[in-house]
């Protein structure tokens, strides 16, 4: 395992959050970001970049990007939010079937979008992210284990 993908829809407050927390477990794997209808070029909102900070992540050089073929196809494995997501990416880049799951699959539920509903809301996709990147992160680092352990 190479590379994760993680996707929102604006690739500016749940995915960056993700990335900004799989990074800082995960530094010999490449993380990214993208959206499904991403506000490319702005950062990352304000709100997620001080709870990042809060838990000593700093995400303020986020830039929001759009997801397309060739991310999607780089990627080795790729963390949505929701099933909606999920649904777009593998009918629109079948080739990601297999390879696309939810970041908190593990509590079989959807991390909610937290864009323009204040702190709370923020502090409830962040704890629900976090809970998923634990058990995504534990994959990650068994997988890469038994890659090293073949070769």
């Amino acid at each position: 395992m190479k590379s994760v993908l993680t996707v929102c829809i604006g690739n500016i407050c749940r995915s960056p959050m993700a990335e900004g927390l799989l990074t800082a477990k995960l530094p010999n794997i490449h993380i990214s970001s993208a959206g499904t209808g991403a506000l490319v070029g702005r950062p990352a909102d304000t709100q997620a970049q001080k709870l990042m900070l809060q838990h000593g992540i700093d995400i303020s050089r986020h830039v929001a990007r759009q997801v397309n073929k060739l991310i999607c196809s780089q990627a080795d494995l790729i963390l949505v939010m929701d099933v909606e997501q999920r649904r777009y990416l593998e009918a629109t880049y079948p080739m990601v079937r297999g390879k696309v799951f939810r970041i908190a699959e593990a509590a079989k539920t959807d991390v909610p979008d937290p864009y323009r509903e204040g702190e709370d809301a923020f502090r409830y996709a962040f704890d629900l992210i976090e809970m998923g990147a634990r058990t995504w992160i534990d994959r990650i680092l068994k997988i890469t284990e038994r890659e090293q352990q073949i070769t």
